[in-house]
């Protein structure tokens, strides 16, 4: 075989490796494109999440401000350049300052009426509680007033600066002082603030200060704050929740309750919180370990539980939670205890619910409730036992007795 027979053979080998080659690249190219095609259809990519990120605004917000700033830096060419031509300014920014500040007062009072259109509905429930209707009315009177001399002053503030924009044409009044406007602007406002002050201390005296009802005495509940829960207590028969100690805390006694005190041994746990209509309720309130806030929205009740110390409030709900249902027109509503203090990684899930229902309900509520003190508790503190419940008296057993006195 010549040199240049072996050549070319070595050429046609090669040409023939590098059309496979591109031929086999070329179907795979074209299986993985259709392959991709049919993945797309199949499963479509879904933009959504990208619009609810935060990198999304910020990028948007950048955006914005360098749009902006690349206006700002063009107008100022223009500025320069026809201050180089010794023309008159183009721009009138007096004007346009005093124009921009009649749109924002129109955008800002249409912002006002929105806030109170769209967000009023979401400021605070209605009020399910005899003293809530009072700290509502006094909520409402003071966002008047407020928002009536927010009003008044933006519309005076935006109404001048365009009213008084510089033309070039008048000068500027020094007016350095005057008696009589610094003491309308003094006098009233301190008037305002006295009367509210005045009716926020005699709506809060008439909610920490009441006349006890004899024949309406309130039903004390105790409330043990905890991470990240709300422990209940109702007393027994008695009518009085027993003392407790935070030294006699342990596995057995979690919430610390001295059994030495008699009025403890009846008293009564529950899993959610139930309080009869119409009756004035004394929550007594505690924490077992850091600072917490007890938190009704819908019966105005906040206060702050601190440990070592106790806390009390009285309320009387005046909304049953069935009658809160059809008012709400909502089957699942509930009333809650909420944390209104940050306490821990699980405070946003501390919450108890609230049951507001009627006497009747709450007499066979209370009946099924179990008592705090278990048969561990009594043997450790020597206590007797308590009484085996009766039992249950059936048809067929009385039938066999009534027989048995037959014969």
């Amino acid at each position: 075989m010549s040199l240049r027979k072996f050549i070319s053979n070595k050429k046609i080998a090669a040409l023939a490796v590098v059309f496979t080659v591109f031929a086999n690249t070329y179907a795979f190219a074209q299986e993985a494109a259709v392959g991709a095609a049919t993945a797309t259809a199949e499963k479509p990519v879904d933009m959504a999440p990208v619009y609810k990120s935060t990198a999304f605004y910020v990028l948007a917000f950048l955006t914005l401000c360098l749009f902006i700033a690349i206006v700002g830096k063009a107008l100022k060419v223009y500025e320069l350049t026809r201050e180089a031509q010794d023309k008159p300014n183009g721009i009138n920014w007096n004007s346009v300052n005093g124009v921009l500040f009649a749109i924002f007062l129109v955008v800002g009072l249409y912002g006002v009426y929105w806030e109170y259109t769209v967000h009023g509905s979401m400021i605070l429930p209605e009020a399910a509680s005899e003293h809530g209707k009072k700290i509502d009315s006094m909520f409402n009177i003071t966002l008047i007033i407020t928002t009536i001399v927010f009003i008044a002053t933006h519309i005076a503030l935006f109404t001048f600066a365009y009213l008084y924009r510089n033309t070039g044409k008048r000068k500027a009044y020094y007016y350095p002082h005057n008696n009589l406007l610094e003491q309308i602007w003094t006098f009233v406002p301190a008037l305002v603030l006295t009367v509210l002050v005045l009716m926020g201390f005699l709506t809060w005296r008439s909610i920490f200060y009441k006349i006890e009802d004899p024949s309406n005495k309130p039903l004390s509940v105790e409330i043990t704050s905890s991470q990240f829960a709300f422990a209940i207590r109702y007393p027994g028969v008695d009518g009085v929740v027993g003392i407790k100690n935070y030294k006699l805390i342990d596995g057995n006694n979690p919430l610390g309750v001295d059994l030495k005190d008699k009025n403890a041994l009846d008293d009564l746990v529950a899993d959610e919180l139930v309080i009869p209509i119409n009756k004035p309720v004394r929550m007594i309130l505690t924490s077992k370990d850091v600072l917490h806030s007890f938190y009704m929205p819908h019966f105005r009740v906040q206060l702050n539980t601190v440990p070592g110390m106790t806390s009390f409030f009285e309320f009387t709900p005046t909304i049953s939670t069935a009658d809160m249902k059809v008012k709400t027109n909502d089957p699942k509503f509930d009333y809650l205890i909420l944390c209104a203090k940050i306490c821990g990684a699980g405070h946003y899930n501390m919450q108890r619910k609230v049951r507001v229902v009627s006497q009747e309900e709450y007499d066979a509520w209370i009946k099924e409730q179990g008592t705090y003190v278990t048969d561990d508790l009594r043997k450790k503190f020597n206590l007797p036992l308590a009484a085996p419940a009766p039992a249950a008296v059936t048809a067929d057993s009385t039938a066999t007795t009534n027989q048995i006195a037959s014969k």
